[in-house]
């Protein structure tokens, strides 16, 4: 689990101004309330022009039920004139947000989380799984949805659920692919499955109902063992399904109440 009093996030733009008004007041928002912001992995170029961060915000229980709990974010500056500009998306789950960073220009290397406090994935198959979102190869994944339920318990596990659109020729018969990913009450492992559908409807009706096993998509090349003997297929959450609103590995947070802030919205 993460430390109750986390590092501030390294912007590192002391002696840098934001380069219009709408970015300083859209870095203002954003900001507002950073120590709630968890930093998991960091990377500064080496000609001082760009930071990568990525951030696990606390306060996004405190939301929309279903947020995205994952910021990744990306600030450039401009030595000569002393100013910065950024952009950040809000993502669900790490390996997609990596991906985001990776397409921002950070180095896949230097941006691999090493906080060895975050829960391990549980087997081959997650770790598998998680490199082809991360990988995203020729942008076969588009993300249409995703719902993340959390409740801040150690009593229950968190489950993030997420809805693609696979454009691979493989999976033309099942294109839309939910990926379950599940951290167990005790925040040591999660595993992630991947469900296939051939709507959004069938993968959006599956996640409210849970009548049957999750009908899992053929096991990608090079993963090890059975698949189906692995697969968790039935969650104990009854939550709402896919949520429309914009939605883990993640340890849980106080139950005291966080003061409100501001929602934002993607650059």
């Amino acid at each position: 689990m993460a430390n109750t009093y986390a590092p501030v996030p390294d912007y590192r733009i002391d002696g840098f101004e934001a380069a219009t008004e709408r970015v300083e007041e859209a870095f203002f928002s954003l900001t507002l309330s950073d120590d709630m912001f968890v930093p998991l992995a960091e990377h500064h170029s080496a000609d001082g022009r760009d930071t990568y961060l990525l951030l696990y915000d606390r306060a996004a229980i405190w939301d929309i039920p279903g947020m995205a709990e994952y910021v990744s974010l990306h600030i450039t500056r401009d030595s000569d004139q002393r100013t910065f500009d950024f952009a950040y998306e809000c993502q669900p789950v790490i390996p997609l947000a990596h991906n985001w960073l990776i397409r921002q220009g950070c180095p896949q290397e230097a941006i691999a989380s090493a906080d060895r406090n975050r829960p391990r994935p549980a087997d081959a198959l997650t770790a598998r799984l998680e490199d082809l979102l991360r990988a995203n190869p020729e942008d076969r994944y588009k993300v249409i949805d995703h719902y993340t339920h959390n409740p801040s318990s150690f009593n229950f596990g968190i489950e993030v659920r997420t809805l693609v659109h696979d454009s691979h020729p493989d999976s033309a018969s099942a294109p839309y692919r939910l990926f379950l990913e599940e951290t167990t009450k005790d925040f040591r492992s999660y595993t992630v499955r991947e469900g296939a559908f051939a709507t959004a409807e069938a993968a959006d009706t599956w996640a409210m109902e849970r009548a049957a096993l999750l009908p899992l998509a053929p096991a990608p090349q090079g993963t090890v063992g059975l698949r189906a003997e692995a697969a968790r297929d039935r969650s104990t959450v009854k939550s709402s399904g896919l949520a429309v609103a914009p939605a883990p590995v993640a340890p849980p947070r106080p139950a005291a109440a966080a003061p409100a802030r501001p929602r934002r919205s993607a650059q």
